[in-house]
């Protein structure tokens, strides 16, 4: 029994619990101490805990629990009633805050979950935040694209570098596989293959517009998926060994500029698009998005915007060229046109100086001629030989005026003049003629008729003669009656001509002339053509062939220019007929001082018929035309030197000399150039001669030209003795003369 001895462990089985109690106690009570600490620092440390009394009373909690586990230590023994009485007091209090705890939790549970709701509410804010700022960044990056996009497209405007511009950078942007562009043709009904990106198809390839997929794609403006096979996206080499990648396909609308028009905007055409094809990488698993076929949208419609500027340019590049061309063309007709003109201005002013310069030998000679004794027979062959002469420098007068009318270069004369001493002079200068062949012709002015009337005389006088002289022409006997009125507005309009519309005012009238004869008459159908130049009637040129066929083209053109209207009417042959005219003439403003400065013109025979003594100096390159005014001058007692140069008038011109004559159209040193020198020569007044321009033409311009070199009078040739004694007399008396 001694043999076998039991091992006894150190401590009972009792003490050992309570020493695992004691040493559980001892860190449990270290426990609960140390997490007041950690909660003090946490409040100290936050500052948006909205439960801080709380968290005190939580420590206190926590710290009687410590407590009441580090009084416990004192009862594993034999302890005293004070032991107790503060175990009993710490477990009371323990219990007393952990009701109070547990009551206070009760309503801070449903604020923590509202925080945590919150919480939960501010995370998915900011998730949707974060996927805006993505969307944001995204679209920037799209933007940022599009604007490259459209700065490379449309740094130019010329179409194939456009297309080509937007596939590379395309391409190069959405790294594609490949991209194309298909353009409509001529016809509108195929789509052709235009442009691609790596050129793995011919060009030139075509499909038909109304394939079901063009037709899906043309009835939107999205960009829009296709199928990988359908014929327009069939661009990949047929062997290969991965999925094609998705193909997304948009219109790009193309203008129709054939009915452009400047204002209009182009129109734009519904049946007109392109397409254009993009295909994503086929060994990959990329997809489009959304950001991406926005890209496509915006970069198609940039497109569509560059290729109608593009195609504006052209138009414009066309339409300038083509106005270019039709510029060049109006510039060279209008070079041509003023050739023309010059040449003909100088045909017409050496016709009528060369063509005047014998017309006024003639006359001048015909003219001395008459004023010696002649034998009836020799007075009749002498007068003949003149009024031919006067007829043929009336036409050519006349020639020189139509061809002004013409180019627009006649202007009219503008200035007062007694209109009824007009009239009068018209029918003394028509009597003579019409005596001859025994008509009676009568003159009624209406009482209404002013006096007086602005306007130009010499066109109204020449249109005159020319009418009664056509009355007188072709009336072999009878009457003819010249009435004058003043017109009124129902009176003036005629159903032949409804443009013209005649209104009378306070500062105008127009005077209307009727000349009625009881002559051959005139087939209606002539009528209108005996206004057009070297035409007549055919009735009257078998009749009566005298005349140019200019009188009456001539008539309607000085009508024209006074603003009013021309007409004839007849009842056909043998019945007679009616000239008529109405012209538009000024008021003048003062017609009772006018009265006592028009003085009534004397005789053709003037005070002073010889001028024996006055010193003439006449100078004529032509020596007939010099001859014949020497003679004239001669005739009427003057002492006459006549030089052929202006270098020789320059220096033979003296201070005895009275009178100068010249041709202004002169070679070398003309006659304008020898008046300035010759007023350079004698600065005073009273020493120079007087300067009379011969001259075939005296028109606005010539006279203006001789009024700016300082001439003192214009003549017309052919100059008779009547004239030269006339035109000597109105020089001496008035040191001026312009005639008209």
């Amino acid at each position: 029994m001694e043999s076998c001895n039991c091992i006894e462990p150190q401590w009972p089985a009792d003490e050992l619990l309570m020493k695992y109690q004691y040493i559980s106690d001892f860190f449990i009570a270290l426990a609960y101490f140390s997490i007041p600490l950690e909660l003090i620092y946490f409040v100290k440390k936050s500052a948006v805990f909205p439960y801080r009394w709380v968290l005190v009373q939580f420590g206190a909690f926590i710290v009687l629990c410590g407590a009441t586990h580090l009084i416990n230590l004192w009862t594993f023994n034999m302890h005293s009633r004070t032991v107790a009485v503060v175990m009993t007091t710490a477990k009371v209090l323990t219990a007393l805050v952990s009701c109070v705890t547990a009551l206070m939790l009760v309503h801070i549970i449903p604020d923590l979950l509202s925080v945590k709701t919150r919480e939960l509410f501010l995370k998915n804010k900011a998730a949707e935040l974060d996927r805006e700022m993505g969307l944001i960044r995204t679209q920037e990056e799209t933007g940022r694209h599009v604007r490259m996009l459209t700065h490379e497209i449309r740094s130019t405007l010329d179409r194939h570098t456009i297309l080509k511009t937007t596939l590379v950078e395309l391409g190069r942007t959405l790294a594609l596989e490949e991209c194309a562009l298909w353009m409509p043709t001529r016809t509108g009904l195929e789509l052709q293959l235009a442009y691609t990106l790596r050129h793995q198809n011919p060009v030139g390839f075509t499909v038909p517009t109304q394939l079901p997929v063009i037709n899906q794609v043309f009835s939107t403006n999205r960009a829009v998926k296709i199928s990988p096979n359908s014929p327009v996206a069939r661009l990949r080499p047929v062997a290969s060994k991965y999925m094609p990648g998705e193909v997304v396909a948009v219109r790009v609308p193309l203008l129709h500029l054939s009915n452009f028009q400047i204002y209009d905007w182009p129109e734009l055409s519904t049946k007109h698009y392109a397409l254009m094809v993009l295909m994503l990488p086929s060994d990959s698993a990329r997809k489009w998005h959304v950001h991406e076929l926005e890209l496509v949208e915006v970069v198609a419609d940039q497109v569509a915007v560059a290729l109608s500027h593009a195609a504006i340019l052209e138009e414009s590049m066309r339409a300038r060229d083509l106005l270019m061309e039709q510029n060049v063309a109006l510039d060279l007709a209008r070079r041509e046109a003023e050739t023309a003109v010059r040449a003909r201005n100088d045909f017409l002013a050496v016709m009528n100086h060369e063509m005047g310069t014998p017309m006024h030998a003639i006359i001048a000679v015909s003219s001395l001629l008459q004023e010696t004794e002649l034998t009836p027979e020799q007075r009749l062959m002498v007068e003949t030989i003149l009024k031919s002469s006067n007829l043929l420098a009336t036409l050519i007068n006349d020639v020189l005026d139509l061809s002004r009318l013409e180019d627009g270069s006649l202007q009219l004369d503008i200035g007062t003049f007694n209109l009824h001493a007009l009239f009068k002079e018209v029918l003394n200068l028509i009597k003579p003629i019409a005596s001859v062949k025994k008509l009676l012709i009568t003159l009624s002015l209406a009482a209404d008729l002013p006096e007086y009337a602005v306007g130009d005389e010499k066109r109204l006088m020449q249109t005159l003669l020319n009418v009664v002289g056509n009355a007188v022409k072709f009336s072999k006997d009878g009457s003819i009656s010249l009435s004058a009125f003043v017109a009124k507005s129902e009176s003036l309009r005629d159903p032949r001509v409804p443009d013209f519309f005649p209104v009378p005012s306070d500062n105008h009238f127009y005077l209307r002339v009727q000349v009625k004869d009881s002559g051959s008459g005139i087939n209606p159908q002539d009528i209108p053509k005996l206004f057009t130049k070297f035409a007549q009637g055919q009735s009257l040129a078998t009749k009566n062939s005298d005349g140019s066929g200019l009188g009456l083209a001539i008539c309607k053109r000085f009508v024209n220019l006074m603003e009013g209207h021309i007409w004839i009417e007849s009842e056909g042959l043998g019945k007679g007929s009616t000239a008529i005219f109405a012209v538009k003439l000024g008021i003048p403003e003062r017609s009772n001082e006018l009265k006592l400065s028009f003085v009534p013109k004397g005789p053709a025979n003037h005070g002073q018929t010889n001028f024996l003594g006055l010193k003439v100096l006449v100078m004529d390159d032509n020596g007939v035309s010099r001859s014949v005014t020497k003679g004239l001058l001669l005739y009427l007692g003057c002492d006459v030197m006549t030089v052929s140069s202006g270098e020789e008038c320059l220096r033979v011109i003296t201070q005895e000399h009275q009178v100068v004559f010249m041709d202004i159209c002169m070679p070398g040193v003309d006659g304008y150039e020898v008046a300035v020198r010759i007023h350079e020569k004698f600065s005073k007044r009273h020493e120079r001669p007087l300067i009379v321009a011969l001259t075939g033409n005296t028109d606005r311009v010539t006279k203006e030209h001789c009024l700016r070199v300082g001439l003192d009078g214009v003549v017309l040739k052919p100059v008779s003795v009547d004239k030269m004694r006339s035109v000597l007399s109105e020089l001496l008396e008035h040191r001026v003369l312009f005639e008209a």
